[in-house]
């Protein structure tokens, strides 16, 4: 997935590594998805052998010179078709992948960023309308010794709480930005 973040970070402007790597310690870590400036060093250096960006290299007085990355032809339409691809939810609310499809794929536009949400919203719908059932988890419980099976239970039923809350609230953000997209006048 990184090849995807520094394709669609390369497709707004050239960006060093240094840069793409302080984007992803500021506004991008809100992702979900972390990764360290070796990793992103490591990702270019990888697409540059498979000719999706190039460098140029700037010059800067009184510090070290800067690999300046930029996508190549490849590079662009490498990014489009993964863009353009069908969107597949992962079980997992608030999976990375899917703020990276929001963001990367829906700067494409305002049908695309709606059908991304709408896929999304979807699916975690239908998965929060299928019954949990926490509570039968105590008595299925044959814990060891040093756990308590009524402590056990209680633990994960507050887990389980938290997800769902964690779940209800991503998905009232799905609706409200939906909404918010829908009732945009279309350029």
């Amino acid at each position: 997935m990184l090849d995807i973040l520094i394709l669609g970070m390369l497709s707004l402007r050239p960006l060093s590594g240094y840069d793409l790597g302080k984007w992803m310690d500021g506004p991008g870590r809100f992702i979900g998805y972390r990764v360290s400036l070796p990793q992103v060093y490591r990702t270019l250096g990888k697409l540059v052998d498979r000719g999706l960006v190039e460098f140029e290299v700037d010059a800067r007085a009184g510090k070290p010179d800067a690999k300046v990355y930029r996508l190549t032809d490849a590079g662009r339409r490498a990014y489009l078709d993964w863009a353009q691809s069908p969107y597949e939810p992962a079980p997992r609310p608030m999976d990375p992948d899917f703020m990276l499809r929001f963001m990367f794929a829906g700067m494409l536009g305002r049908g695309t960023a709606i059908e991304v949400l709408r896929t999304e919203l979807d699916y975690r719908l239908a998965q929060v309308r299928t019954p949990t059932r926490v509570d039968e988890l105590k008595g299925a419980l044959a814990p060891i010794s040093e756990i308590d099976g009524g402590w056990a239970a209680e633990v994960l039923r507050a887990a389980h709480e938290q997800g769902r809350a964690s779940t209800a609230s991503y998905i009232g953000w799905l609706q409200v930005t939906l909404a918010d997209f829908e009732n945009r006048p279309e350029d």
